[in-house]
């Protein structure tokens, strides 16, 4: 996992790295784009099930008796918690990923946030999460076209968007125990930033990985499978952070 997760090589030619046309990159880019909006897709159906058919929404979260969100039950931590422990399960032992196995990780994965993402149902309006869904997709697509299209290298930003992540993750444990609301919006807007600037950088990534690896479709399935994963997190993440700043609560 970690020859694709946030590195590439530096040394491919400039010229092959700026063509504009090139058929291969077009079609392992759009298997990427192709997986993630899959993904997208599976999620939003397994969260309205999570969120509106009662004894699934019981069974993993505690709601009010109007049906707000009150606290996960124990099934329901297992779920929000599974994603991260798979991701850091794999990095150590899949030290030799093959193309299914790094496909199922990424639709078990995607499984279990779309799960995890009913909770969104019981704390915002219908309306927000449309509205907020549909300004970050087009947010994601003009993030990722910059990624795409830039002659500019976004390795030295992403190693700061990475350092910068480390300490957003630390802070927003350290919020679970203050419940301080000033700072979680100041995580919520950082938040926005950091994944913003992600898109763009594991764009990027994406399409050196491709310079580097054409040729290899085996490879390359590990690849698409790693790559469409960092850009739904991604994208999941931007959606909960904007809707926390903009989404109306029920």
């Amino acid at each position: 996992m970690s020859d694709f997760n946030r590195g590439y090589a530096r040394t491919v030619p400039a010229d092959r790295a700026d063509m504009s046309v090139d058929a291969g990159l077009r079609s392992f880019m759009l298997g990427v784009y192709n997986k993630v909006a899959l993904g997208l897709v599976l999620s939003g159906a397994l969260a309205y099930v999570t969120s509106s058919v009662a004894p699934v929404r019981d069974m993993l979260f505690q709601v009010t008796a109007d049906g707000r969100f009150a606290g996960y039950t124990l099934p329901g931590m297992v779920v929000v918690f599974s994603p991260l422990v798979l991701l850091l399960v794999s990095g150590f032992a899949m030290r030799n990923p093959t193309a299914k196995s790094t496909s199922m990780l990424y639709w078990v994965i995607v499984s279990l946030m779309g799960a995890s993402l009913g909770v969104l149902g019981l704390v915002y309006t219908g309306t927000s999460l449309v509205s907020t869904f549909l300004i970050t997709a087009t947010a994601f697509g003009a993030l990722s076209l910059f990624g795409y299209t830039t002659k500019k290298d976004l390795s030295g930003f992403g190693s700061f968007l990475i350092v910068g992540l480390f300490g957003l993750i630390i802070a927003s444990v350290v919020n679970i125990f203050l419940q301080n609301s000033m700072m979680a919006f100041i995580i919520s807007v950082v938040g926005v930033f950091i994944f913003a600037g992600l898109i763009a950088f594991d764009t990027q990534r994406l399409k050196m990985t491709y310079y580097q690896l054409a040729g290899n479709d085996e490879a390359m399935g590990v690849a698409t499978s790693y790559g469409a994963l960092s850009l739904y997190i991604n994208f999941i993440n931007l959606f909960q952070f904007l809707l926390s700043i903009f989404g109306d609560r029920r």
